[in-house]
């Protein structure tokens, strides 16, 4: 058992590689200009200071994996989501790193 689960309990990491393939929406919260320097083919960008009226776009998705630079505006993209609700929401990180996940 992981080290952190006994100390903190909880629940273990999503399978990020499983949520991709099923079809999850794929959010890019870093700036246009960041997302127009490359992308991850399929993902929508919806910069970070951009999710709270963009919050009709959330809905009915089955699973949401937010990602960004370096994992901070992800992180920050999943509070405000959950707080509005939504408690489908995956911080991939970087989007580097979600990228390798996805065909």
């Amino acid at each position: 058992m992981n080290i952190f689960k006994q100390l903190f309990g909880g629940s273990t990491s999503p399978d990020l590689q499983t949520i991709i393939s099923e079809g999850a929406f794929l959010v890019d919260v870093r700036t246009r200009e960041e997302f127009a320097g490359g992308h991850i083919k399929g993902s929508v960008n919806i910069p970070v200071a951009e999710i709270v009226n963009q919050l009709s776009k959330f809905e009915h998705k089955s699973n949401i994996v937010v990602f960004c630079q370096s994992g901070g505006r992800s992180w920050q993209a999943k509070s405000i989501l959950k707080q509005n609700g939504f408690n489908n929401v995956v911080n991939g990180g970087t989007w580097t790193s979600v990228k390798k996940y996805v065909k």
